[in-house]
């Protein structure tokens, strides 16, 4: 740069609201301008002559490296990434980072990266606000359909890549046409949130609770063997039960509400012929059927198994 421009980028940079750095392919950081002490509680002076990995979290650095990977390529134009930086503070702050390669005018050569750094959090606070608000069900505050089928999908490719195992229970309330039937359908809601409730209080850390649809629920459980599920889901059966929810329609359950469930447990194992998370469902849904027909407001349990196999076979 020729003094004039050097004068001209050192006015932007200080007066903008916005981080803005220079860094050589070392890569180091050659300059940072002083909004750095409001955005990330920093000196521009503790940033100068270290690398990247010093400002960036670790589970991002795969992100900076590609990205100054191809930014070094001849011809490449600005881009943009989304990193987590640490603030002084010990927090992380999400920031949107654009950078632009500097060619060395006399030998056409990557001289150095401009990158201006812009605060994401409130940004990313709503984009996570909104995903939560598109994976919940909004009667009850559970996860919903879409969110299950997601979490399904993820642990049976873990099942397979690690020759493991997990659970699911499907629980359906016992006779809940005939609870709506006799006390109306904001009554047969309120039913569902609190049973949605007492599911949610029961199960453990880590398990994930889903409206699966209407009046069921799924509960996934990983990492779980069968013995394990099955008392899981006598806690949340008994939990039920003793809401001591007044229902007239059932008869079985001692009039009040109540629920059947069906356990199924995939276990990878050579030999094993299942290749569909689908199945594993069928699987759950064959033993509620099970519950029902023998007597509802109860447990009942079936194994399935998976040979270990390729995400993308599966």
């Amino acid at each position: 740069m020729t003094d004039y421009e050097e004068q001209s980028f050192k006015f932007l940079t200080e007066n903008s609201a916005d981080m803005i750095f220079r860094c050589d392919f070392t890569p180091k950081f050659t300059y940072v301008s002083p909004s750095s002490i409001r955005l990330l509680g920093k000196a521009p002076e503790e940033f100068i002559g270290l690398h990247p990995s010093s400002a960036v979290f670790a589970d991002d650095l795969v992100i900076v490296r590609k990205h100054i990977e191809e930014l070094s390529k001849p011809g490449a134009g600005p881009s943009n990434v989304a990193v987590r930086f640490f603030h002084k503070n010990g927090s992380l702050i999400w920031m949107e980072v654009s950078a632009r390669m500097i060619e060395d005018p006399e030998t056409g050569q990557p001289k150095e990266m401009i990158l201006v750094a812009r605060d994401l959090t409130e940004r990313k606070k709503l984009e996570d606000q909104l995903l939560a608000m598109a994976m919940t069900d909004g009667l009850t505050g559970l996860s919903n359909r879409r969110a299950f089928d997601a979490e399904l999908e993820r642990q049976w490719s873990r099942v397979l890549a690690e020759s493991s195992q997990f659970s699911l229970v499907l629980l359906d309330i016992d006779h809940f046409k005939k609870f709506n039937d006799e006390y109306g359908h904001l009554a047969g809601d309120d039913c569902l949130r609190v049973v949605g409730a007492a599911v949610k209080s029961a199960v453990r850390d880590g398990d994930v609770v889903a409206r699966y649809g209407g009046e069921e629920i799924a509960i996934i459980l990983p990492s779980t063997d069968s013995h394990e599920a099955v008392i899981v889901a006598e806690a949340v059966r008994t939990a039920i039960e003793n809401l001591g929810i007044e229902h007239g329609g059932n008869p079985e359950g001692g009039n009040k509400v109540t629920a059947s469930f069906g356990v199924a447990t995939a276990l990878a194992r050579a030999g094993g012929a299942i290749r569909m998370p689908e199945s594993l469902l069928l699987s759950a849904d064959k033993a509620l059927y099970m519950a029902k027909s023998e007597g509802r407001n109860c447990v009942r349990k079936v194994m399935m198994m998976a040979a270990p196999q390729k995400p993308s076979e599966a």
